[in-house]
This record gives structure tokens, sequence and C-alpha cells, in this order.
């Protein structure tokens, strides 16, 4: 389907998919794109869905996936019709660093989304020692893995929104396949 259908010649509609292990800030970052302000999250049992306007000509779907591990056993059925595939890494959490490429490694097989785009956020950027989108980058394994594919990983801060807006306002992976 590509990353970008459109209804009607002025507005583009995506689906994009937004997962990653708990706690790595999925629906931190979700509400600050959508509402662009500080709001307390609790841990995402189930999914949440989202709308959000970029900009006047494109309009995402949103679908934020808890991350347990009980819960990433069925991210592969969320996978059929989406046009990007957000993966949100906690860049401070070294002891489940391991689990969560694992995961990213894991979705990247599903037949539905073998074309999409890929944005990878390391975020908690605001924490000391936190690894480099460099680091996520190598660690993930991102250029093998995603060599068929638009890709780009993407420092962020999900509770100040530093590295979530982009010149353009869309992820550059989204653009490139736009």
């Amino acid at each position: 389907m590509g990353l970008l259908s459109s209804k009607n010649s002025k507005i583009k509609q995506a689906h994009v998919l937004l997962l990653g292990l708990d706690s790595a800030g999925k629906s931190t970052l979700l509400y600050k794109l959508k509402l662009a302000t500080d709001i307390t999250t609790m841990p995402t049992i189930g999914f949440n869905v989202e709308m959000i306007e970029l900009e006047s000509s494109l309009l995402l779907t949103v679908w934020d996936v808890g991350g347990q591990e009980k819960m990433r056993t069925v991210w592969s059925y969320y996978c059929e019709n989406a046009d990007g595939l957000v993966y949100v890494v906690d860049s401070t959490d070294q002891q489940r660093l391991e689990v969560s490429r694992k995961e990213f490694e894991h979705i990247l097989k599903n037949e539905h989304i073998k074309n999409v785009p890929v944005v990878l956020l390391a975020n908690k950027q605001d924490v000391p020692g936190a690894l480099t989108a460099e680091d996520i980058t190598r660690i993930f394994k991102v250029k093998k893995l995603c060599s068929d594919r638009n890709w780009y990983v993407q420092p962020c801060c999900a509770l100040t929104g530093d590295g979530l807006i982009w010149a353009g306002s869309r992820p550059p992976a989204f653009t490139a396949a736009s």
C-alpha cells in the first residue's frame, strides 16, 4: 500500500504502528505529539490509538501498543495495514537493550510490514549516560535489518519533545517514502 494513501488529493493518511518495550516512552511520545503538552501516562494495557495531524496535508493514525511481555506476543496482529513503524528504545535501559533489539528484529520479519519505513526513536536523551542514536543504530543492526526499506534513527526526549519535530514535520524515513 505504501506509506501514504489518499482519500482525496489534498489530505494524505497513514497508519503508523508505535512499538517498543514497556516504559520506553511510547505513550508519553504519542501524547506529546498529539497534545503538545506534558501529561502523566500510565502503563498501556492493550493499546492507545490517536489521530495526529502533523501538517495540513498529513493525518496519522497512530497505534500505540503496550510493550509488556504478554502484549509483545500480539504485536504482529497490529501490523496489517501499517504504513510505517516507529520503534521506541529506552536509551538508558542497558539491562533490557538486548531484549528490545530482539523484539525489533522479530517484528521486522512480519510479512505485513516488510517494506514499510522504520523510524527508531532513541528516547530519554535527557538522562545522563543515554546511548546515542549512533549507538542504537549499531546495537540494533539497523543498517543490515532495514537495508530493504527507508529507515532513520532519531535521538529524542518524549518529556521535553526534543527531537520529535523534524523540518517539514515528517520523520525523514517517511518523507523519503511519500
